[in-house]
């Protein structure tokens, strides 16, 4: 059976509709990152980025250029750790979170 809905399309409808499931998004690319699943956390954050503030956006708030914010977090890219860090902070303050660790055995 053929989806009738692009799956990514889909998914960007519910971000912008779904305060909680935009949170819950960003919250999982953190994750992934945290258990070293870079490339599922890079793609994450890339679909995350672009259904919400899009790459332009970050790009002035970071000061980076966009295109490299995209090749940052595309599937070749490998972020220094203070970009990474620079981009999740700025996604946390422009939705209103605060993203916190918890250790757990």
């Amino acid at each position: 059976m053929p989806l009738t809905r692009d799956f990514k399309e889909t998914v960007r409808a519910r971000i912008e509709r779904d305060d909680a499931f935009r949170a819950a998004l960003l919250e999982e690319a953190v994750e992934c990152l945290l258990a070293g699943e870079v490339e599922t956390g890079k793609a994450i954050l890339r679909d995350y980025i672009n259904a919400t503030i899009g790459f332009r956006k970050l790009g002035e708030l970071t000061a980076k250029p966009s295109k490299s914010l995209m090749r940052m977090l595309g599937p070749h890219g490998n972020p220094q750790a203070r970009n990474l860090f620079e981009i999740i902070g700025r996604l946390q303050e422009r939705e209103g979170l605060h993203l916190k660790v918890q250790a757990f055995r």
